[in-house]
C-alpha cells in the first residue's frame, strides 16, 4: 500500500489528500496544527503600497479588516496563497514567488517600498534594506500535544510522512521522540531543504521536493513508497539518513 501521512492544517490537508489519491496514493490526514483567527488592529491602509502574504491562512482568516486593503496589490508566496487572496477579493495578485524573500524582491522590482505583512504568530523574520515592512498577526496555529492516533497507526503501517514547513518538521520530530518511536523506522517527504534541516537527523530516509509545491512533494512521497515496496520484495531496504 502506498500510504502517505498528511499533517498540514485544514483545509490544506484535504486538498493534499485529494491530490495524493489522484496519484494512486492512500492518504491519511492527521494535522499537527489547528489554525484559528485572532483579533487584529488594521493600520491606515494609505501608509502602504502593497501587501505581503506568505500563507493562505492570512486571507482565509483575516476577517473584515481585509476589505480596507482590497485596493492594494498583493505579493503572495505560491499559487495556493495567491488563489486564496483572489477569493478574498484582491484583484492585483502576484503569485510568482516561492518564498518570502523572493516575494519581497518582486515587490521591490515593481516599485513597492511600503509593505504590510499579514502573518501568523509563528513567522519567519524578514528584512530588506529597500523596504519599510510592517506586520500584523492575524491568525495562530496551535500545535497538538501528542501525535494523533491515526498518525501512529499510519506510521506503524509504513506511511511516508509529508512535512510542509520547518515548524511542522520540528513539531513532528518532537512528538515522535516523545512517543518513543524510532526515527530510523520512518520516512519523510519534505517540501524544501530547509524543512529537511529543521527535522534533524536519524530518519530512515528523508528527501526534499525539487519545487516547493504539492505536486513535487507528492512525487517524492510516491518515490519513497515505491522504494519501500521494492525493498520489501527483494528483502533489502536502502537507508539514506
Amino acid at each position: 500500500m502506498r500510504l502517505v501521512l498528511i499533517q498540514r492544517p485544514q483545509p490544506g490537508a484535504d486538498a493534499t489528500a485529494r491530490r495524493a489519491a489522484a496519484l494512486g496514493l492512500s492518504p491519511v490526514t492527521a494535522p499537527l496544527f489547528t489554525v484559528r483567527a485572532i483579533p487584529w488592529d488594521a493600520p491606515d491602509a494609505e501608509v502602504f503600497d502593497a501587501l505581503l502574504i506568505t500563507s493562505a491562512n492570512a486571507v482565509r482568516l483575516g476577517g473584515q479588516n481585509l476589505a480596507k486593503f482590497a485596493h492594494l496589490p498583493v505579493f503572495a508566496v505560491g499559487e495556493v496563497t495567491a488563489q486564496a487572496a483572489r477569493v478574498a477579493g484582491f484583484s492585483l495578485v502576484d503569485a510568482g514567488a516561492t518564498d518570502s524573500n523572493a516575494a519581497i524582491g518582486q515587490a521591490v522590482s515593481a516599485g513597492k517600498r511600503r509593505l504590510l505583512h499579514l502573518a501568523g504568530r509563528e513567522f519567519i523574520p524578514l528584512d530588506h534594506a529597500a523596504v519599510l515592512l510592517k506586520r500584523r498577526i492575524v491568525y495562530v496555529a496551535d500545535a497538538v500535544e501528542a501525535l494523533p492516533l491515526q498518525a501512529v497507526k499510519a506510521l506503524a503501517s509504513g506511511a511516508v510522512a509529508l512535512v510542509h514547513s520547518p515548524r511542522a518538521a520540528r513539531t513532528f520530530a518532537g512528538l515522535i521522540d516523545r512517543a518513543r518511536i524510532e526515527r530510523s523506522n520512518l520516512r519523510i517527504a519534505a517540501l524544501s531543504q530547509a524543512i529537511v534541516s529543521a527535522a534533524g537527523s536519524g530518519w530512515g530516509e528523508i528527501a526534499a521536493a525539487e519545487q516547493p509545491n504539492d505536486d513535487a512533494l507528492l512525487a517524492i512521497a510516491a518515490r519513497l513508497c515505491d522504494q519501500s515496496a521494492a525493498g520489501d520484495k527483494t528483502g533489502r531496504h536502502e537507508d539514506r539518513a
